[in-house]
């Protein structure tokens, strides 16, 4: 029966640990890179022509409750590809350890769902009680890092526009949904129409586009896809018929009718045809 860790088998092949230094709070383990080639980030293109090493600090999920750091002594791949502008890139270890980055993936995959399912500023608070050092606005980059990083939603030829808002009278974005799937593909900045041109721009196999009554989306819609079908949502079209009756009553009835009450009406009718007060109705 063993009572010793191997921490070794907790990383990839390509790293070796060398050595690791633990104190009160913080673990700092010590490891090597491995690897024999590296793909440049920009034309990926397969480099083996190795430029220096240096060290790199990076942070992983704590162990038992104290703050753990890498300290990997990577290498710095020169690119073999001529007409590329990179020069030389940091070595990465795909599923682990990304290009420049600080954290590795799995503690970036472990702030960001805790991210979704609290908050930036929540996480962060959560996370400094781990012993893993972050901030609000870190877990913000880190989220939309991730998102720039995920490859652009395809939609079908129908699709529905409308304007929501981030903060109420203060700012409004615009969402774009998929309309045979009712999945969102896009969240844009803004409900002026300037950036859902752009996003059409893009994406000129739609063929029709649900929308409301807004002006701005109509006139974009025109301009990109003068072809597309323009289709009013059912929500602006009952919008519609209201306003119509409305408008239509307002234009036939006057704006006061008097409405005679009982009192009024047993007044005209207490006089009789000499013009004299009906007895009946008197005192």
């Amino acid at each position: 029966m063993t009572t010793t860790l191997d921490l070794q088998k907790f990383y990839p092949k390509e790293m070796e640990i060398a050595q690791i230094c633990q104190g009160d709070k913080e673990i700092f383990v010590k490891m090597f890179a491995r690897s024999k080639s590296c793909k440049c980030p920009k034309c990926s293109t397969v480099s083996k022509h190795r430029h220096g090493t240096y060290e790199r600090k990076i942070q992983d999920l704590p162990i038992l409750g104290k703050s753990t750091y890498l300290l990997v002594n990577t290498y710095e791949y020169q690119c073999d590809n001529p007409a590329c502008d990179v020069t030389t890139f940091a070595e990465n270890i795909n599923g682990f350890l990304n290009y420049y980055s600080r954290m590795t993936d799995r503690c970036a995959d472990f702030i960001c769902t805790l991210a979704l399912e609290t908050s930036c500023e929540g996480c962060a608070r959560i996370c400094r009680a781990m012993n893993l050092r972050t901030s609000g606005d870190s877990v913000i980059r880190l989220l939309v890092k991730r998102y720039s990083m995920q490859p652009e939603a395809e939609c079908g030829i129908i699709i529905g526009v409308d304007d929501f808002a981030f903060k109420k009278r203060h700012t409004y974005g615009t969402i774009i949904v998929d309309e045979a799937t009712h999945h969102p593909v896009a969240i844009l900045d803004g409900r002026d129409g300037n950036t859902l041109k752009e996003w059409l721009s893009k994406n000129k196999h739609v063929k029709a586009v649900t929308r409301d009554r807004a002006s701005a989306y109509s006139s974009a819609i025109t301009e990109i896809l003068p072809d597309a079908m323009q289709i009013a949502d059912r929500f602006h079209l009952h919008q519609n018929l209201l306003e119509a009756i409305k408008n239509t009553v307002n234009s036939e009835l006057p704006v006061d009718i008097r409405i005679p009450s009982d009192y009024d009406s047993r007044e005209n009718t207490s006089e009789d045809e000499t013009g004299k007060k009906n007895a009946m109705l008197c005192g």
